[in-house]
Order: C-alpha cells, then structure tokens, then sequence
C-alpha cells in the first residue's frame, strides 16, 4: 500500500482492482466532496508516479479517464487542473465509492487490447476532426467511407500481401458482423469452425440458422457439402499456432474441389513480436478467401470497426443487402479511424503494445511454463497452457481469490476434450498486476 503526501490518494495492490482506476476513483472523490476545487493544479503524471511507486502509465491512465469524463482539464504548458465546472453526466459519488470499495474481478481475457497512453493526443485529435467534418448528406455508402476504403486498400497490401482495389474492400462494423454478412451470401449449408476455438464466431453462425461442424485446428476438413470453413491461419484462437504454409495450400485445394469458401479471421496478424507477420491467407487466392479485419486488437473493441475482402460474386449480393437495410459503420467511427490511420495512431500504438506484449510474454512463459504446454510460439495479447482439468481449476480459484478472473480452455471447446489456461496480458493490466496474477496462478498449481 503506498500513499502520496503530494495528492492525498493511497493505492492498495492486494485490493485486487487496476491500480489507475483506484486513483481515478479516489481523485474523482475527492472534487466532488470539495476537497480539491475548480482551478486547482494537480501533480505531473510523472511526478505522482514516482511518489506512489508506480509505473507513469498508471498516472496517465487515471488523469485520461478523468480527463475524458470532465473532472479534469490540460492546459497545454501549463499542466493538469480540476475542471471549471463539474460535468453533466458525471457518476455519483456513493456510485463511485461502491466501486471502490468492492472492486471487480481483474479479467485477464484474449481480446483487450492495451493501449499506450503515451498516443493520446493523437487519439483526441482525431475525435476533433470529425467534430468539425462535413457528414454526408444523405445515406452512408454501403461500402464505407471512399477514403477510408482506400486506406485500408492499402494498408492490406502493404502489411497481409491481400492486393485488393478499394471498391473491393467493405467496411464493416466488426469481425462478426463482417462474418454475419459473409454468412448471409453464401450457399445454404453447414460451416466448419475450429474445436477449440473463436466463440463468438460459432454463434454467429448459428445465429444464421447454419450448423457448425467441429474441426480440428491445423486440419484440413472434409469440406463437400459445406457452405464454408471458418479459420484463423495468423494465431489459431486460442491455442495459438500458426497455419503452415502446406496446410494452407492443402485447405485452398480442398475449397476449389468441393466450392466450400474460406472465411479467414486475420486474428493477431499485426501483433507477431516473435517473427514478422506472415501474409494472409487470401494473398495466396482472393477467388476462394473472404477475408475479416478488424480495428478492434490495434484501436479497443468498442470502436465496432471492421473490414471484408470478397470474392466478386459474395461481395455484389452483401453490397446489395446493405443497400437494402441501409446498414453501414456509423460516420463518425469510419471518420475517426481515417484520421487514426493518417496520423499514424494505429502503427504507433501497434509498434508499443507489441513490445509491452513481448517482455510481459516472457514472465507469463517463465511462470507458467513449469505447469503446462503451450501449442506453439506465445504471440499476440495471451498465452494459452494446457493442463489437466483440476490443475487449471486450482489455479483458476487461487487467482480469483486474488482479485483476477482467468479464462478456461475448456470454454472454447465443443467436441474437443481439452483443457488448461488461457492468461491474458492486454488491456489495462499493468506489470505488478500481472505478477500479482500469476503468483497467485502458481499458487494453486503448487498447491
């Protein structure tokens, strides 16, 4: 427990919450009691970060959340002061204090991002833009936005080797929804998912009214009488492996003999800190490939953003569904990613986390490796450890006595019958949670 006599807040690590959302909280308390008043100058993230012990980024993520719901102003040269005026949609305090005084478990899950609060200014900077952007006028363009098709039109052949036009690229409101729509311009028929795999992806086919057939990862399925294979080559989710080159040339064959088409989920493509990314599997055939992207590991979850490379004929009939229901990206969102692309958000942001990635990959690897076997090379935001069941269980109880919420492998499974760890790394954890996690992971598999 450490306490700062320069800002009165006292940060508690074995309370088991993140360590920037007890400062924000406490900060938060503070100015609606009266104890911190409008104009009031707060320490430098820098300086209250070596007061309370803690890394800076912690400092900066509380001062950008408060920041971002109104508590807080920066003035540029100036410093970090407390707002003018309270803002209209601020929470109660008793609300804030509840949470404080019974924090959440800490989920470490494969799908949050951790976002270096270092890029900020780029990321208000864009908002701004839309501020003061001309929408059109009329209905969205089904597609998405023209320039920011031709961003993505680009950025694809230049980082997955998918050579595509940007007529030919649909922006979509994420992974899902870009299978949603793939879905719904294929043949009738099942779709082949990975056992274990991506649970959203199973649901949405399902969602379709499909059948979902198990395979196997890293196999090539049977597909006569399929609609569809669902893979993700990059970094199988969740085990982890990377689709061989072979393979990936077997599964096309398989696709042009039975006129099943690949849907690929380039899931983790741009966070390889390992080896450099291997191309997408759709660079090697755009007639057999729909292709799904997303903002979602490089920018958060919540933007909803995402994009679709399809073969000619599936792409027409999604074109003219969503003409039809007039379902596009919401402006703003495709606006605001433009600029994140132009400004260079998205590449800064990637080239970060891939380093905070790579070193916190190695104590995850150090603490855990003893205890199970992972599928392939550790890449992206998490580890997946394979185990027997009840060891993955102890563990599992011992970190969320601890204040943690670990996923299961076994949760991914539908035939399979696999089981063991999946330790997320991303999000806003920061290293001394991390470390908290996996002791306390150890813990029970020590037990």
């Amino acid at each position: 427990m450490t306490t700062s006599p320069v800002l009165p807040v006292t940060l508690d690590r074995a309370a088991g919450g993140p360590l920037g959302t007890q400062l924000a909280d406490q900060v938060r308390r503070r100015i609606t009691a009266g104890r911190l008043g409008a104009g009031d100058r707060l320490p430098s993230s820098r300086a209250l970060a070596v007061e309370l012990g803690v890394a800076r980024a912690v400092t900066e993520q509380a001062y950008g959340q408060l920041v971002a719901e109104g508590w807080l102003e920066g003035r540029h040269g100036s410093g970090t002061f407390v707002a003018a005026a309270p803002p209209l949609s601020a929470p109660r305090p008793i609300r804030a204090a509840a949470r404080a005084t019974d924090p959440p478990l800490l989920r470490l899950g494969a799908g949050t991002p951790w976002i270096d609060p270092r890029h900020q200014a780029l990321w208000r900077r864009a908002w701004r833009e839309v501020s003061v952007a001309q929408p059109p006028a009329g209905y969205d363009d089904p597609r998405g936005l023209p320039e920011l098709r031709a961003e993505l039109a680009d950025r694809l052949a230049r980082t997955r080797g998918v050579d595509c036009d940007p007529d030919e690229v649909m922006v979509t409101g994420g992974t899902s929804d870009g299978l949603r729509h793939a879905l719904g311009a294929l043949r009738p028929g099942p779709v082949s998912v990975e056992d274990p795999g991506y649970q959203a992806a199973v649901a949405v086919v399902r969602a379709t009214g499909r059948e979902v057939v198990d395979v196997p990862p890293l196999a090539v399925p049977d597909l006569r009488g399929l609609a569809a294979a669902y893979v993700t080559p990059a970094h199988q989710h969740p085990l982890g492996p990377m689709m061989p080159g072979a393979l990936r040339l077997d599964l096309l064959a398989a696709s042009r003999g039975s006129g099943a088409v690949i849907l690929e989920d380039d899931y983790d493509s741009e966070l390889r800190y390992d080896v450099a990314p291997v191309p997408a599997l759709a660079g090697l055939d755009r007639d057999r490939v729909v292709y799904l992207g997303t903002a979602s590991k490089s920018v958060a979850p919540s933007l909803r953003l995402g994009w679709l490379v399809a073969p000619p004929a599936v792409r027409e009939r999604v074109e003219r569904q969503r003409e039809v229901t007039h379902d596009a990206v919401s402006w703003p969102v495709q606006r605001a990613f433009l600029s994140l692309l132009r400004e260079g958000y998205v590449d800064r942001v990637l080239r970060s986390a891939r380093r905070v990635y790579a070193r916190r990959a190695q104590r995850v690897v150090a603490a855990l490796g003893p205890h199970g076997e992972t599928a392939g090379p550790v890449a992206g935001m998490y580890a997946t450890f394979e185990m027997p069941a009840e060891r993955a269980r102890a563990a599992q109880v011992a970190a969320r006595r601890a204040g943690f919420d670990v996923p299961m492998l076994a949760d991914h499974c539908r035939s399979a019958r696999r089981h063991g760890l999946i330790v997320g790394f991303g999000g806003a954890l920061d290293d001394g949670q991390l470390d908290a996690a996996l002791a306390a992971m150890v813990r029970g598999l020590e037990g």
